[in-house]
């Protein structure tokens, strides 16, 4: 699989199953195999969860940002063993040590920096950081599993 930077939302939609409202990464800025992935989020007011959350004072969800992140952990995975077969997802399967240290809110860039820590029996443990402005917004340790799933 040959890798060309940036990958865009529409390459993104050929990695990953997610689809819109659900996919969380734009863009995809660098990467390097099995150690470290970079990708951004565009958080805009037409976004559904600000419908709720909350009207008068837009903030993303924290567990968007969690997902977006585990989405991004995921992208590495597949870009690192040269894709993913239709029947191959990678589930989010725990997440450790997080913080939420900053509001995210529309007109924001989520800038996500994920680092493999470890990778055995298809369960990736990594490092991840979402950044605006180059100040942490949320941090935390995300696990995610490969597995085969029948259609």
């Amino acid at each position: 699989m040959e890798i060309n930077l940036p990958i865009e939302a529409k390459d993104i939609h050929k990695l990953i199953p997610h689809r819109y409202p659900f996919l969380m990464i734009d863009r995809i800025t660098a990467f390097e195999s099995m150690k470290s992935l970079t990708a951004i989020k565009n958080v805009t007011m037409n976004e559904p969860q600000f419908q709720g959350h909350f009207p008068d004072l837009p903030v993303m969800p924290g567990v968007l940002i969690i997902e977006a992140m585990a989405q991004a952990c995921g992208t590495l995975a597949i870009l690192s063993e040269g894709g993913r077969k239709d029947d191959e997802f990678f589930f989010f399967a725990g997440i450790d040590d997080a913080r939420f240290k900053r509001q995210v809110i529309p007109g924001d860039r989520l800038v996500f920096e994920v680092e493999l820590i470890t990778n055995k029996r298809g369960i990736g443990k990594f490092n991840a950081v979402a950044k605006v402005e180059g100040q942490v917004a949320v941090e935390a340790v995300i696990m995610c599993a490969k597995r085969v799933v029948g259609k």
